[in-house]
């Protein structure tokens, strides 16, 4: 086992765990194990942002009113938009997928913007 190839032998153990699963009808139990996990990565990431936030609000909160209301807007429009997202009634399609990233791409456009005037020193 150790002679094969290491992307074949990779390769090999996802047919055999697919094989699995398609044998012993372990589809329900799949699709409940991932639901959990695209919950737990979304409670990951707003853990991360949570203590980006932590460590430099501070620095926010020195920034003139109309930055903070954009910068805070844009992070609020990019939540929604996950969070509406991730809904049972949201509709799936291409067309909605590019509405997705675009509202997602506006709110993190902003926040990039008013963080890069921010840090803009002299011109």
């Amino acid at each position: 086992m150790r002679d094969i190839n290491p992307t074949l032998r990779g390769f090999a153990i996802l047919v055999v765990i697919a094989a699995v699963i398609t044998a012993f009808q372990l589809q329900v139990g799949l699709e409940t194990i991932l639901v959990f996990l695209q919950v737990l990565f979304l409670l990951a990431i707003a853990y991360v942002l949570f203590m980006l936030w932590r460590t430099r609000r501070d620095e926010i909160s020195q920034w003139p009113g109309r930055s903070r209301v954009v910068f805070y807007g844009g992070a609020g429009l990019a939540l929604a938009n996950i969070g509406v997202a991730f809904t049972p009634w949201y509709p799936d399609g291409g067309l909605e997928s590019v509405v997705f990233l675009l509202v997602l791409a506006a709110g993190v456009y902003a926040m990039f913007r008013v963080w890069r005037d921010q840090h803009t020193y002299g011109y």
